[in-house]
């Protein structure tokens, strides 16, 4: 069931898409080579409870999830592509990092994802990261009342075609309110013209991620991190994001 949110409650989500993002700031100042992904997610961990927020993630167990994911952060280094499980790694130079992160506030979700470079950047590990951040970049602008779902999600998948990388559509964007995951389901790649109307109240997570050789992945043994076939690195951007009569509104943009 889609579920539209009247403009007093899009202003409510504000505090947690603010947090998301500061959190997500601190987490960027914070990695660096030596530093492991365990104390990455004890900073978020920390922050969340001076916040008084609750995290999405640490009980959360869907039917594709080995067990509750126990963290509250989604930790994919290079090859790991998406839902990386936190553990004793310690940064490397060049690694690329993707950091994924939800929370809720009074109530409200906030979801949103950055990737970066460690210490030494690769020209190929730019360019894929310039790539997701120019498809969400895109992707919002399209996010507007009188256009449609598939807009989004062929904006998307325009921008990784012009750049030359295939999508993996198991897994994309989301609706965002009460919970983490809700209708609709927003994928990285679609035909424009076609899918359910944007409507004001209509929030939704935007998240494209993008791997540099391929479209396929498999999991991991620790039964959560989802990694490329071919160990080809991936990064990941993503947004909370409202559809007002006005326009689109980045409730976790950076402050």
């Amino acid at each position: 069931m889609i579920e539209l949110k009247t403009p007093t409650e899009i202003e409510e989500m504000r505090p947690a898409g603010a947090f998301v993002a500061s959190v997500l700031t601190a987490l960027e100042e914070a990695a660096d080579v030596g530093v492991s992904l365990l104390d990455l997610d004890a900073l978020a961990h920390r922050m969340i409870r001076e916040a008084g927020a609750t995290s999405c993630y640490i009980d959360y167990h869907p039917s594709f999830g080995a067990s509750p994911f126990g963290k509250v952060l989604c930790t994919s280094v290079n090859d790991a592509v998406l839902h990386g499980l936190p553990h004793d790694y310690r940064l490397k130079d060049g690694d690329l990092l993707s950091v994924d992160f939800a929370v809720k506030i009074d109530g409200w979700v906030a979801d949103a994802a950055r990737s970066l470079i460690v210490g030494t950047a690769r020209e190929a590990d730019q360019l894929l990261i310039r790539a997701t951040q120019e498809a969400l970049a895109a992707a919002i602008d399209v996010a507007k009342v009188g256009n449609r779902l598939g807009d989004i999600s062929a904006t998307i998948g325009e921008v990784a075609e012009a750049y030359g990388y295939l999508v993996n559509t198991d897994f994309g964007g989301h609706g965002v309110g009460r919970e983490m995951h809700g209708e609709p389901h927003v994928p990285n790649k679609g035909r424009g013209g076609r899918g359910m109307p944007l409507r004001p109240g209509l929030v939704i997570a935007i998240e494209p991620w993008f791997m540099a050789g391929t479209d396929k992945i498999f999991t991991d043994p620790d039964g959560w991190t989802l990694r490329s076939t071919d160990g080809s690195r991936g990064a990941h951007s993503e947004h909370t994001v409202a559809i007002t009569a006005d326009g689109p509104v980045v409730l976790t943009a950076a402050a």
